[in-house]
């Protein structure tokens, strides 16, 4: 069951991706910061797929970068590096408002503190650490895409897409699992591993698709 959920996860993240890149610039900004926050949420929840122990919000990261390529391939480098700061600056938000909420003295009827409590207790430091990590690797990303997109004369641009998110999800599982992850899940080591190989279905699944992009530009090109 996990396992159609998993590539049904995948093609829908890829599709609200796509289809926020028909709506314009300003759309495609709103889903990579989006997908950014919803990735610091549901890395918390553990689940088995293929066998395996893997967490849940590798799809909104590969999602993310996804987003960000798309937007330094049709809108140039100044609006994804803006994108990058936007996205830093919500999770800031996010991870202040998250705690704000947990400050509130909860009344007698009240039946979710607890439940809070066990979702968002970890978010200061897993907010933190994805900061970096995202930083680091997106930072990455998009001189290792604008190299690519040079040196490929902007051919190829599922290959050039696959290798920057690839470099980028290396880089960022190895942080962010190390000093995310560490005291919270069983094996940190199983963990980034598995997150790598299950990142890598991600990007070999969505990645193709992303050729309908072009498509999508020439089609919707007046509003872009």
């Amino acid at each position: 069951m996990n396992e159609l959920l998993f590539f049904l996860h995948i093609m829908i993240v890829v599709f609200f991706t796509l289809s926020s890149l028909a709506l314009g610039r300003n759309a495609l900004v709103a889903v990579v910061c989006l997908q950014a926050v919803l990735a610091n949420f549901f890395v918390l929840k553990q689940i088995s797929l293929f066998g395996l122990n893997v967490t849940c919000g590798n799809v909104f990261v590969v999602g993310s970068v996804l987003g960000l390529n798309l937007l330094q391939e049709y809108f140039g480098k100044s609006i994804t590096k803006k994108t990058i700061w936007i996205s830093f600056f919500l999770l800031f938000f996010y991870l202040v408002m998250t705690q704000i909420h947990l400050l509130y003295i909860p009344n007698s009827y009240d039946n979710t503190q607890s439940l809070f409590s066990g979702l968002l207790g970890f978010m200061p430091r897993i907010t933190i650490v994805s900061i970096f990590g995202y930083f680091v690797a997106q930072k990455t990303g998009y001189f290792l895409y604008g190299f690519l997109k040079k040196m490929f004369s902007e051919n190829y641009l599922v290959l050039r897409n696959i290798l920057t998110i690839s470099s980028t999800q290396f880089l960022d599982t190895v942080l962010f699992t190390f000093f995310g992850l560490y005291g919270i899940v069983e094996s940190v080591l199983n963990v980034m591993i598995l997150s790598f190989v299950i990142k890598m279905v991600i990007i070999l699944v969505s990645s193709p698709f992303v050729s309908f992009s072009k498509k999508i530009v020439n089609r919707f090109n007046q509003d872009l």
